[in-house]
């Protein structure tokens, strides 16, 4: 799957650009009935409504364009900046901080809160954090535990092991070598050896929670505490209660809320359902390079 990415990338590199004009054209077509869900996504993105000038001292332009590192992120956006004049500015930060700049950029993610207009939100990085999963086990069939595998290094991390760690109804480990706590570190825990619990822990790290895609493509809850940052998968619009399981900061509710799903399935399934739908938005690839190509669009007609 790899190999295909980079081949697929390479040759969009030498496509003409007739070729973009036609699959623009194409897709437009293809979702005629549907584009008012598209400017409504893009929108969303994109939240400038009135033009915007760059500062010229951080844009670029795709004949300039130039990034050593981060190939992936290089590739996910020169693969929809080819759809236009590569003489169009603009700004954009590759990697996992998450800020608000002066002027509208392109990122991958954005504060939840606030004035986040000049985010401009870009599916960035999308084959790490875009992975979906065919879950065969039912929630019924799963053990009666949360699980979390990851890296514990920030702050918020460390207090959810410390309060975490010990409880009888969680399988937490630390990925990373540890000095100070040598107890947490577990051994790898695969994506399928997670699914066959209920309850998946999904924690914020420099952005967001790598592990929510697949997560709430399962037939696992997934338990968060409040999100603050957000992505093309846009995390603002989801509903604790509704598409995952919020506990306090502290973890101080987690028995209670594991124990009220454990004993409502029923509303446990529905939360999964709910999961399902807002993750069936991003599954359609063709539907997908439309909504990247019209935040793009809009993003270029505002922005000079």
């Amino acid at each position: 799957m790899k190999l295909f990415y980079y081949i697929k990338n390479l040759l969009l590199t030498i496509a003409p650009q007739a070729y973009f004009a036609y699959n623009k054209n194409k897709l437009e077509k293809k979702f005629q009935g549907q584009m008012e869900l598209v400017q409504e996504r893009v929108d969303y993105y994109c939240k400038i409504n009135t033009p915007s000038e760059l500062d010229s001292s951080k844009s670029t332009s795709l004949s300039c364009f130039s990034h050593k590192g981060q190939s992936a992120y290089t590739y996910d956006l020169k693969e929809f900046l080819r759809y236009f004049p590569d003489t169009n500015p603009f700004c954009y930060y590759f990697g996992d901080e998450v800020a608000v700049e002066d002027c509208p950029t392109l990122y991958k993610a954005r504060p939840i809160e606030g004035n986040n207009d000049n985010s401009v939100l870009f599916k960035l990085n999308k084959r790490r954090h875009f992975q979906f999963v065919n879950d065969a086990l039912g929630f019924h069939d799963k053990k009666d535990m949360a699980v979390f595998r990851g890296f514990v290094k920030r702050v918020h991390r460390i207090r959810f092991m410390e309060a975490m760690f010990e409880n009888p109804m969680m399988d937490a480990g630390q990925s990373n070598p540890s000095q100070e706590h040598p107890e947490w570190q577990k051994e790898f825990m695969s994506i399928q050896d997670q699914l066959k619990y209920k309850f998946i822990i999904c924690l914020e790290g420099n952005d967001v929670a790598t592990n929510l895609k697949w997560a709430m493509s399962s037939n696992s809850v997934v338990v968060t505490p409040k999100m603050r940052f957000e992505t093309w998968f846009m995390e603002g619009t989801l509903q604790p209660g509704v598409h995952y399981v919020e506990v306090k900061d502290d973890w101080s509710d987690f028995d209670e809320k594991i124990n009220y799903y454990l004993e409502n399935p029923d509303k446990a399934e529905t939360m999964i359902e709910n999961a399902h739908r807002h993750v069936a938005q991003f599954q359609d690839e063709q539907l997908e390079s439309l909504i990247c190509i019209k935040t793009l669009e809009k993003y270029f007609k505002l922005c000079q």
